[in-house]
């Protein structure tokens, strides 16, 4: 099959070199255009646009995917099938009635629950046990077209948004090759999508800030969520610092006060319960361990972690 990519994050990268290993040609790879990152404000390529060049693919980063040269473009190209992976743009109706199997989604979530663009972060935060990776035909609408293929996933206790993404990944990529493969022999018809839909929206860095007065759980829920990005973050002192780890404990104590402190541990209380702080990155410096973290620091008993 001849397959347009369109891809960016690091989630993509696993399904676009499965494609590439398989009897599927990738005619082009479209990804986002290079940002400036980091505090030299470098031009970097996205985790795709790196892969796509290794392999000598042709790349096309169009800033409006809406651009009436790009859709000419990818018209020109004639695709069978266009794989979508975390792209970062909503494709217009011009795309996504273009190729002749259709534009195929892979979403991390068991559509119809948790539409939108950050389903894996979504069901961390509300604690959830199991998701999964679903293939879909894109409509018009926010991740509401035909079911493909769906696999679902255990959601396990120290997962964070980032392992469960990596293993979300994974799947993906076997169920999108399983998806081209049934398209393809017929054996595979896309059914509507049943069952009660919710949604996560797009995050914002601001909402990393913890709330203290949550449960230890949702507290902890939080942060693996939204670790790596934007982060769980609250201040000390004025200080902002990130939290990237932490366990619930049965101990009582009020919201963002400091109520146990050794060499090896730092117990932070919450709306309900408190908890143990594993991993932390005070501003400026790398993540360390808690133990690393108090080391050099008057740390006392009854300070308070503040939200503002």
């Amino acid at each position: 099959m001849n397959i347009v990519f369109f891809g960016t994050p690091e989630f993509a990268v696993l399904p676009l070199k499965k494609l590439l290993e398989a009897k599927h040609k990738v005619l082009a790879v479209v990804t986002q255009p290079d940002r400036q990152s980091g505090r030299g404000r470098h031009i970097t390529s996205c985790p795709v646009k790196v892969v796509a060049q290794e392999a000598g693919l042709k790349i096309l980063q169009p800033l409006k995917v809406k651009d009436p040269d790009f859709i000419n473009q990818l018209i020109t190209l004639n695709p069978e099938a266009i794989v979508v992976a975390a792209y970062g743009q909503i494709l217009p109706p011009a795309i996504i009635h273009l190729p002749r199997y259709g534009c195929i989604n892979i979403h991390s979530s068991l559509l119809p629950k948790y539409r939108g663009a950050a389903p894996i972060n979504q069901a961390l935060l509300d604690g959830e046990t199991k998701t999964g990776i679903t293939t879909m035909l894109m409509d018009e609408g926010m991740d509401t077209g035909p079911i493909l293929l769906q696999e679902e996933m255990e959601i396990k206790e120290d997962d964070t948004a980032g392992s469960l993404s990596q293993r979300l990944s994974e799947a993906g990529s076997g169920l999108l090759m399983q998806t081209l493969n049934g398209l393809e022999d017929g054996s595979i018809q896309p059914l509507p999508q049943t069952g009660e839909a919710t949604y996560a929206p797009i995050l914002k860095k601001t909402d990393g800030l913890i709330d203290w007065t949550g449960s230890a759980e949702e507290l902890c829920n939080f942060i693996r969520g939204l670790n790596p990005w934007p982060c769980a973050y609250t201040f000390l002192e004025d200080e902002r610092i990130k939290i990237l780890k932490a366990s619930p404990c049965t101990n009582t104590g009020s919201p963002g006060i400091i109520n146990m402190v050794s060499k090896n541990e730092l117990i932070v209380g919450a709306g309900a319960g408190s908890i143990s702080v594993l991993d932390i990155q005070p501003a400026g410096k790398p993540v360390m361990t808690i133990r690393a973290f108090l080391q050099g620091r008057n740390i006392m008993k009854g300070m308070r972690f503040e939200s503002h």
